[in-house]
C-alpha cells in the first residue's frame, strides 16, 4: 500500500508526488551578520520526532507545502500550503 500525503489542493495523493526540500525553518533577516546566515544555511540540527519541512508537490498542483513529520516514524501528522499564515 502506498504511503498518501493529503495535499490541502489536490487531496489524498501518494508520496512519490511530492519533493522534500529541507527544514522550514524562519530564515534570518537580510542585513543580519553573516555567521547568522552561515549558522542558519549550515548548521542544524538534526531532530528526533515532530518536524516541519517544505515539500514541493511536484507531479500535482505544483505548490509549496509545509509537511509535518515525525522523523523516527516517518509519519506526517499535517499539511498545510506554505503561503499560509501560521499564528504567533
Amino acid at each position: 500500500m502506498a504511503s498518501l500525503i493529503s495535499c490541502p489542493h489536490c487531496g489524498s495523493r501518494p508520496k512519490e508526488e511530492f519533493e522534500i526540500k529541507g527544514a522550514a525553518l524562519p530564515r534570518p533577516a537580510p542585513d543580519a551578520p553573516q555567521s547568522e546566515w552561515f549558522d542558519h544555511v549550515f548548521l542544524r540540527e538534526n531532530p528526533r520526532g515532530r518536524y516541519d519541512e517544505y515539500w514541493h508537490h511536484a507531479a500535482g498542483c505544483r505548490r509549496w507545502l509545509v509537511v509535518t513529520r515525525d522523523t523516527a516514524s516517518h509519519e506526517v501528522e499535517a499539511c498545510r500550503d506554505a503561503a499560509e499564515r501560521v499564528p504567533a
